[in-house]
């Protein structure tokens, strides 16, 4: 997987909140962060032949060979990862607290002699550190992280609803960067039927204009959220609307309350 740009899927991980913390303390997140990397990788059945693992201080950037099946990935990867966490959470005090916001993207990296690069490289990291997707996971504050997916992993895995994966648990997260780029993006709570935070619907649903980096939307459907009467919500509206995301026929559908009162980063 050197020389010339290819194929891969992208997997980068994020500590929460890394760098408030004071040298020592980065440390031990560093350390336990690796020992909970290493451990999910092995129970997902992931060798060092499939992952290679860049260090990226607060977290790390893994590029995952294209032999390796994506459900992997987003399946039993994740849950591995979800299970070592919640195992160490005990390791850790409140004020050590270990959280991880985990991003999945696919495309062409190349690799040098420093590292990898790549347009799919850079969307992955922008995903990861997304303002929604850390106000996600600040909201969801007994969960232990966040996972977010690139439309086209969405497309191609997520929706399909396969056994290890649940489509019904994902809600779109598109956003800005701060160069104006919109990435429409797809966000999930391990052990959650649908994430908190997001912010409520706006104007720019499904490519139309997003006011700033940070901004985001909630809806099973462009224009609203979906009610269990198959009837639509209107995006512009606030309080608490009851809709249904739509599994499959393993997962089934889920009725989650979405919050659309809440102020809207800018």
């Amino acid at each position: 997987m050197s020389g010339e740009a290819t194929h891969c899927w992208i997997v980068v991980l994020d500590i929460e909140n890394f760098s408030s913390r004071s040298d020592p303390i980065q440390r031990s997140l560093r350390a336990g962060m690796y020992e909970v990397l290493r451990a999910a990788l092995l129970t997902a059945g992931l060798s060092d032949d499939d992952v290679v693992t860049e260090d990226r201080g607060d977290g790390v950037l893994m590029i995952v060979s294209a032999t390796v099946s994506p459900i992997v990935l987003a399946g039993p990867f994740v849950r591995a990862l979800d299970e070592e966490l919640r195992q160490k959470a005990d390791v850790y005090s409140l004020a050590h607290a270990m959280r991880f916001r985990v991003a999945m993207h696919q495309g062409l990296a190349a690799r040098d002699g420093e590292g990898w690069s790549g347009d799919a490289v850079n969307t992955a990291c922008r995903l990861v550190d997304a303002g929604p997707l850390r106000e996600v996971l600040a909201a969801a504050s007994s969960s232990r992280m966040v996972f977010v997916v690139s439309d086209e992993i969405y497309r191609a895995v997520v929706r399909h609803g396969h056994r290890s994966v649940d489509p019904a648990a994902y809600l779109p997260m598109p956003f800005r960067t701060k160069h104006g780029e919109l990435i429409e993006s797809w966000v999930t709570v391990p052990g959650s039927p649908a994430p908190p935070g997001l912010p409520a619907a706006s104007p720019g649903q499904h490519g139309q204009e997003l006011p700033g980096e940070s901004s985001g939307h909630v809806g099973a459907e462009p224009g609203g959220v979906r009610t269990d009467t198959g009837s639509r919500r209107p995006a512009g509206g606030g309080g608490i609307s009851v809709g249904t995301v739509h599994g499959d026929v393993f997962q089934g559908d889920k009725t989650v309350n979405v919050n659309t009162t809440g102020p809207v980063r800018p």
